[in-house]
């Protein structure tokens, strides 16, 4: 997810470090960093913040929105941040590969003056302010409703997404929690990428191997690879799955509630990139995060809303139109962007 370079930001409120926010004037220029392209979420987190800059661009409110974004490793990534470095952009959003290995390049972008903001997943670097969803608070409400379905005692297999990544680890960490408090069982971890072709080649495997698991948890991007080994395997009315809020698995789940099939989509709104965009818009004028509004170098954006059997209909109405990559989305507005800032 695309992430602003912000700079950084004391617990209590005061924008810091680059300098951007004093020192820059109207039109901004912005820097997109993505490194990470294998995702339709990617593609909707770019067009968004696309959407978003077109409109302060037809105010007058910034210029150039400069986009480097590709499938790279954490070197790629360090090098695509110097190049919104040497194009001289006032705010960088990055959609980080790592929570530490990028520390070094930010405290570049601060030094010249960069505002730096984190999205999608926090970084440690005290350069840069994130602006996130809590992702441990996104794994335990989907993990929270998988542990009731198989109550204690009941076996669960995991389809991760990438290990290592910032945000599969602290989603990861949070339902592991919940499982363990819940006395539920899991019998084994996998990791699928965060791609539906492989999550159901991994899911398959597991089957396999575990024919008889009451349960499987599994993250956004993989659901409906998950959905359809299962089904594939003749065991939608025996196995709960933790679902996604993104169209194609939510046509499948829609196609199996007659037969009692139930789910849940906890919404990781693309939408995210928008709102740290209005945020770098505030910095950049100069604003101060208020008091109380971050957590170290972090604020934390409210998750727009989960979707369940209760809901289903009013959510699957609205979006059913949409291609089965779209995610089900939300972003803070101009509004309650500037109402964290003093």
């Amino acid at each position: 997810m695309a992430v602003l370079l912000a700079a950084c930001s004391s617990g209590d409120g005061g924008a810091g470090g680059g300098g951007g926010g004093e020192g820059a004037s109207r039109p901004f220029t912005i820097g997109l960093s993505n490194g990470f392209v294998g995702s339709e979420w990617r593609t909707q987190m770019v067009e968004g913040v696309q959407a978003a800059f077109a409109e302060y661009k037809n105010e007058g409110v910034v210029d150039e929105l400069v986009v480097e974004s590709a499938d790279t490793d954490v070197n790629g990534q360090i090098q695509q941040i110097r190049n919104l470095i040497n194009r001289d952009v006032d705010a960088i959003i990055v959609n980080p590969n790592s929570e530490t290995a990028l520390d070094a390049v930010f405290r570049e972008a601060s030094q010249q003056g960069i505002e730096v903001f984190a999205i999608d997943q926090a970084v440690t670097s005290q350069d840069v302010t994130n602006v996130v969803i809590d992702q441990a608070e996104w794994a335990r409400i989907s993990a929270e409703w998988l542990a009731e379905q198989v109550g204690r005692g009941g076996d669960i297999v995991v389809v991760n997404g990438i290990a290592g990544h910032p945000a599969n680890e602290m989603r990861w960490e949070a339902a592991q929690k919940v499982f363990t408090d819940a006395g539920v069982n899991v019998l084994s971890v996998a990791d699928g990428n965060w791609d539906q072709a492989t999550g159901q080649q991994v899911m398959t495997n597991l089957l396999a191997t575990y024919p008889d698991v009451d349960g499987v948890w599994t993250q956004d991007g993989m659901a409906q690879g998950v959905f359809r080994a299962v089904q594939a395997a003749g065991r939608l009315d025996q196995i709960k799955i933790s679902g996604e809020a993104r169209v194609g698995f939510m046509r499948l789940w829609n196609g199996a509630r007659a037969d009692g099939f139930e789910s849940v989509g906890v919404v990781n709104p693309p939408g995210g990139a928008v709102s740290a965009l209005h945020m770098a818009v505030n910095v950049l004028d100069g604003r101060q995060f208020a008091s109380g509004r971050m957590s170290g170098n972090t604020v934390h954006v409210p998750i727009p809303y989960t979707v369940d059997e209760g809901n289903f209909e009013e959510h699957w109405g609205r979006v059913s139109g949409e291609s089965d990559a779209y995610s089900l989305d939300g972003s803070l507005t101009r509004d309650e962007a500037a109402a964290f800032f003093q």
